[in-house]
């Protein structure tokens, strides 16, 4: 007779697969193919990943920061475990952990923690004159949060780096503090959950959500204007924070005293700590950031390369962080060989290059020239038809020929608002699809300019 033998829950384990190490020549490899497969995902940082060890086909990768953990985990986990299967032959997975996950954390709507950009650290901004201010008080309300500057005020137009210096304040105050609790969110975001809150008769939660933490960051407050109620709301928030030495960091597209219908009060409060202004980058400063990009993703550009995109790209950060992508993509296809000519050819220099090549200034002076107005009266306050709507057929197409934001355009015409420019572009947009006689008028300036 024979007689099976079921084991006990102890002998199970006893027998379970133990923790072994995982070879360095192996993890080297993963690494390797994951950049070779996935150029875009590549950091630096990858080289100070640590494979803890291989339990059960997972292998456990220790990373530094939480901020490298949320890339991991939303980004990298599949390349990672497809690369970790080709090179080993293996049913295995990849997974990931930080061993100094912080007892506080960075908020937005929710309780779970908002995942922040690991590449979005003071030690990768490149500062220059355009934006030294900013960063240098970013950096002091990082160390002293409620002393430095409160509020800390930062404008500017879009892809400058506003984001990059509010997600580097918190990261730095985390690892700083583990146990401080950031509220970090957008404007149009404070703005939907006061209304919610209203509507369900929850004001209670919502006002001890946003005045018990220590740092609260607001994006895009300019989306205050004409909210009455929620001004009203925001500027209790703002004393109760302030009064606790809390930390306030806010973020607009132009400086307190231009956001249109916002309250005298909030605007004097606004101005109580730093207002600092984020320019666009001069030419040395965007070669500074394309090596700097470029390092980050563990790739090599050419000087030329660096100096032609330096050139060429001029309106942001953002864009030169996408011509490194679109570069970095073709190179791949080209097996790794990046020059001029493939730079060249990435960016598209032979698309339309007269369109690219038109200035604010060509737009003046074809506008002026065929209503016969003069420049001074475009710059004017002046608000006669005759004079107001060139003026709005100059900033549409300085919007649409140009890379310049809303705000930088109404700065040609007398410092005028962004909202005013978007109205301009809507205005003559409209009229050209409506009338025929005035989508002659655009279409003749355009010929002149493009000829």
């Amino acid at each position: 007779m024979i007689t099976t033998h079921t084991p006990s829950a102890r002998e199970a384990i006893r027998r379970a697969p133990e923790p072994t190490g995982l070879d360095p020549s192996v993890w080297q490899q993963v690494l390797q193919q994951v950049r070779a497969q996935h150029p875009s995902l590549n950091r630096v940082w990858f080289d100070e990943m640590t494979p803890r060890q291989l339990t059960n086909g997972v292998i456990q990768v220790t990373v530094g920061t939480p901020a490298q953990l949320n890339f991991c985990q939303s980004q990298c986990q599949q390349p990672f475990t497809a690369a970790a299967q080709s090179v080993t032959g293996r049913l295995l997975a990849v997974s990931f952990h930080c061993p100094n996950l912080p007892r506080g954390g960075v908020f937005n709507e929710g309780e779970q923690p908002l995942p922040l950009n690991p590449d979005y650290l003071f030690e990768n901004f490149v500062t220059g004159p355009c934006n030294r201010l900013p960063h240098a008080a970013s950096v002091a309300v990082a160390e002293q949060p409620g002393q430095a500057y409160n509020p800390l005020f930062i404008h500017g137009g879009v892809g400058l780096g506003k984001t990059h210096l509010l997600q580097a304040v918190c990261q730095k105050v985390l690892e700083r503090q583990p146990d401080a609790r950031i509220l970090y969110l957008s404007c149009d975001s404070f703005i939907n959950q006061f209304i919610l809150a209203v509507e369900n008769g929850d004001m209670h939660q919502f006002r001890h959500r946003y005045r018990h933490v220590d740092v609260l960051v607001i994006d895009d407050i300019h989306f205050l204007r004409g909210r009455d109620r929620t001004q009203e709301e925001f500027f209790h928030t703002f004393n109760t924070l302030y009064q606790q030495h809390k930390q306030i960091i806010l973020s607009a597209d132009c400086p307190p005293s231009e956001i249109p219908e916002l309250e005298e009060r909030l605007v004097s409060r606004f101005n109580w700590g730093l207002v600092a202004r984020i320019e666009k980058p001069c030419y040395e400063t965007r070669v500074a950031i394309l090596q700097k990009k470029a390092r980050m993703r563990g790739l090599t550009l050419p000087e030329d390369v660096v100096c032609y995109v330096a050139a060429k790209v001029e309106n942001n950060t953002r864009e030169l962080e996408g011509a490194i992508t679109k570069i970095q993509g073709m190179g791949l296809l080209q097996s790794g060989r990046i020059d001029l000519e493939l730079a060249k050819a990435a960016l598209g220099e032979t698309a339309t290059p007269e369109q690219k090549r038109i200035t604010i200034q060509q737009i003046f002076d074809a506008v002026t020239k065929y209503y016969n107005v003069r420049l001074s009266d475009l710059q004017s306050k002046k608000r006669h038809k005759s004079i107001a709507f060139p003026r709005q057929v100059c900033m549409f197409l300085a919007r649409r020929h140009t890379r310049y934001s809303l705000e930088e355009i109404g700065g040609y015409f007398g410092g005028r608002d962004h909202t005013t420019v978007l109205h301009a572009v809507r205005t003559v947009d409209g009229d050209t699809k409506a009338d025929k006689e005035i989508a002659g008028q655009v279409n003749h300036i355009e010929a002149q300019l493009t000829q």
